[in-house]
């Protein structure tokens, strides 16, 4: 791939002949979600559960999820994908779309395999795992180790010693905080002119995240601890593979990507502090100013 010159418009391409870039990449994410797949089929770790434990695992049985499971991609995956498209259209710059779908579904990904593999490892009770063991109510116990003898349906009873750490609040945190780092860098957030509109637009992934996070707790399928658990690990992860891809957002590149030069990975438009922004940069971040 030709050396891309400072200042220079980004080429135009088809985004998606661009994701396709790198196909180990894309393997190594082929792998990852194989490896989810055993996770979820494998029988996981049953903490040891006494009687006296159930008096905080009693809350209503199953109640709806306000955010339900199939929103969730949706918000983590599909919700950054648009946000880089428009940039895409705006822009023209074939060399952020790629590293940028690549770095969300890495995280989201990574995030996933992570989460469940510590769900079946930790194997922590649900809070409603009472009415999940036994929906007649009528509690079972071994007479020796005191354990629950449960009951009920057993893929919901397997569900429910899946508490720790949150699934949905850490793939929602890799999804929606990777999209916060993205636009911080292209808006430029920290370029200390005082824009609160741009403060607000970072923050309202984060907003819809908190939200996801929030409603597991309501909804008794979660502890706090798990919450909190998931939105730590998903917003780590997100860091990481934000990073992986694009410079800190404060940095003056730090609206621009890495390319592939001639089989050498290197930064693309390492400019100094007095260089002017680029073109189609100035396009996107116009209204901001």
């Amino acid at each position: 791939m030709p050396d891309i010159e400072s200042g220079s418009p980004a080429p135009r391409s088809h985004p998606f002949k661009a994701a396709t870039m790198h196909k180990h990449d894309w393997l190594i994410l082929l792998l990852l979600l194989v490896i989810e797949a055993i996770l979820l089929m494998i029988e996981l770790f049953r903490r040891l559960v006494i009687e006296d434990m159930l008096t905080d695992m009693n809350y209503p049985p199953l109640k709806t999820n306000s955010v339900l499971f199939w929103a969730v991609p949706i918000l983590a995956i599909v919700l950054p994908f648009i946000v880089f498209l428009i940039y895409y259209f705006t822009c023209g710059d074939v060399h952020d779309f790629r590293p940028a779908i690549l770095g969300v579904i890495s995280s989201v990904a990574l995030t996933a395999m992570i989460t469940d593999a510590l769900k079946d490892t930790v194997g922590r009770p649900r809070p409603d795992l009472f009415c999940r063991s036994f929906p007649d109510g009528i509690g079972v116990f071994d007479p020796m180790m005191k354990d629950v003898i449960c009951h009920g349906d057993k893929a919901v009873i397997k569900e429910g010693y899946k508490s720790f750490p949150s699934g949905h609040t850490s793939w929602s945190f890799a999804g929606l905080s990777y999209l916060s780092w993205y636009l911080a860098g292209k808006i430029r957030v920290f370029d200390r002119w005082s824009h609160i509109a741009k403060l607000c637009i970072i923050h309202f992934p984060l907003l819809l995240v908190a939200f996801v996070a929030i409603s597991r707790v309501d909804d008794y399928w979660h502890h706090c601890q798990d919450v909190f658990a998931g939105a730590l690990l998903g917003s780590v992860v997100a860091a990481f593979c934000y990073l992986q891809f694009f410079p800190y957002p404060n940095d003056m590149n730090g609206n621009r990507t890495s390319v592939i030069r001639n089989g050498v990975h290197s930064s693309a438009q390492r400019v100094n502090s007095s260089h002017p922004q680029q073109p189609q940069v100035r396009s996107f971040i116009h209204g901001m100013k």
